[in-house]
């Protein structure tokens, strides 16, 4: 028998620092690509950039959102 933590406390912490991680990671790619980058704002640049930045933050949103609500579904 395993020393130490129950398995389901451990798995919740890994469902916790797997969301955390996860969340932190898409808001990090998505800010640099945004401002860093210049793409969510179209100053002197074509507008379809700006256009095709915010349909991939939207995708990706969505796709984070499914990913969280599926990892504590179960």
């Amino acid at each position: 028998m395993e020393q130490g933590w129950d398995p389901e406390i451990k798995d919740f912490f890994k469902k916790i620092i797997n969301s955390i991680s996860v969340t932190l990671l898409w808001l990090m790619v998505m800010a640099t690509a945004g401002l860093y980058f210049g793409l969510a704002f179209s100053n002197g640049k074509p507008v379809i950039y700006t256009i095709i930045f915010y349909i991939i933050l939207t995708g990706t949103l969505t796709w984070l959102l499914v990913h969280l609500y599926r990892t504590w579904k179960k």
